[in-house]
């Protein structure tokens, strides 16, 4: 099928976890539509980066100019040209069904405007949505889902937000697009030994929408103090990696700062791919992830994971994967030193099954992967 397609998303920011998706995307339609990646066009926050690494073409994101409205309607202005040129878009994946930003919602949505108005059909694809709070960021989700030739989201609770704010239509659990990479892992150790660690800024001025040095401050020491007591028990090799970088990086070294035990971990300090993430993700016993993608790339490397949530999606994966008792509050982590402990000993004590439930999770989710293609295949048609 010799077809056109547009990727829009947050895409070109030094993410690895929503590089991850995209190189999941690309891969799908390559399948789904049988064509070179040539024939996709993604809007990209660097269009330069992006094209060179997928051998797509690319455009900006969108064009800042000013204030809010300015920029929205600059973009609507210079992008609605090259949808114009499309046979089909593709919006997603990647949580971007809200308005925490203020941004996310009216940029996304203008998106499916440009598409409606061009006569180009798009599906909302494989999305996270939440937190909205404004009139205008529900007005935006419910234009886009209205109007799309299907809609899906990544898991049931963005299911029932969107159906709160007053979508009617069907919205399709597939989970997220990044779990249709294909991976195979060259086996277990005997006993979990090697852990992998990311850490987000969670309320870090510097990152955070809106910093608190408090709640930073104990996030990091509620980490160091639960990282050293799984060293002092278990004698594990602690590595720290980045999915979105230099950030990510910088908190994991304020973190082995406060460890009594920090000259036994070794920092990773450099941008990771995504194919490098899975690199290592499959080379890891066990992950302890605040990144939503480096537990999702673990699950498709069919590592055990254990979850630190700093937002709602990272316990909406966790309980949807069935690992709910592994989803661990990040604002409490500081209380207690045995979080980890008690979490990496229930999978010490009977490896064989913390190794056969990270299979079976990786099953079920690349059967939802399965749907996601189907869903795409689909959206094409006028």
């Amino acid at each position: 099928m010799n077809v056109k397609i547009g990727i829009v998303g947050n895409y070109g920011n030094d993410n690895n976890g929503d590089e991850a998706i995209l190189l999941s995307i690309i891969r799908q339609l390559e399948k789904a539509f049988s064509i070179p990646t040539e024939n996709l066009v993604v809007f990209s926050n660097n269009p330069k980066q992006t094209a060179a690494r997928y051998n797509v073409q690319s455009y900006p994101l969108y064009y800042k100019n000013g204030n809010a409205p300015k920029t929205f309607f600059k973009t609507y202005k210079e992008n609605s040209k090259v949808v114009k040129t499309l046979d089909f878009v593709v919006i997603g994946g990647g949580g971007i069904l809200m308005d925490l930003y203020k941004r996310e919602a009216p940029l996304y949505g203008s998106y499916a405007m440009m598409a409606k108005n061009a006569g180009v059909p798009y599906v909302v694809y494989g999305c996270g949505a939440g937190p909205l709070n404004t009139g205008l960021g529900k007005w935006f989700i419910r234009y886009m889902a209205k109007h799309a030739q299907n809609i899906s989201v990544r898991d049931p609770q963005s299911k029932a937000l969107l159906q709160s704010i007053g979508v009617k239509r069907d919205v399709h659990v597939i989970g997220d697009p990044a779990f249709s990479l294909e991976v195979e892992r060259d086996g277990y150790s005997e006993q979990p030994k090697k852990i992998g660690v990311t850490a987000v800024p969670y309320y870090n001025a510097s990152y955070w929408p809106t910093g608190d040095e408090t709640k930073y401050q104990n996030y990091i020491i509620g980490m160091a103090k639960n990282l050293d007591r799984l060293i002092e028990e278990y004698d594990t090799e602690i590595l720290f990696f980045a999915t979105k970088f230099p950030q990510d990086a910088d908190v994991t070294k304020d973190i082995k700062k406060l460890m009594q035990h920090g000259e036994r971990t070794t920092i990773l300090d450099e941008n990771c791919p995504p194919q490098r993430i899975l690199q290592l993700t499959g080379s890891f016993d066990v992950l302890i992830g605040t990144r939503l993608h480096s537990l999702i790339l673990a699950t498709d490397t069919k590592t055990p994971i254990i979850g630190v949530s700093y937002h709602v999606k990272v316990n909406d994966f966790l309980q949807m994967a069935g690992l709910g008792d592994y989803s661990i509050g990040i604002d409490t982590l500081h209380e207690k030193d045995n979080y980890f402990t008690t979490l990496y000993e229930k999978m010490n004590a009977n490896w064989p099954a913390a190794q056969a439930l990270a299979n079976a999770t990786n099953e079920a989710f690349k059967e939802k992967s399965s749907l996601g293609l189907k869903l795409l295949k689909e959206g094409v048609k006028r």
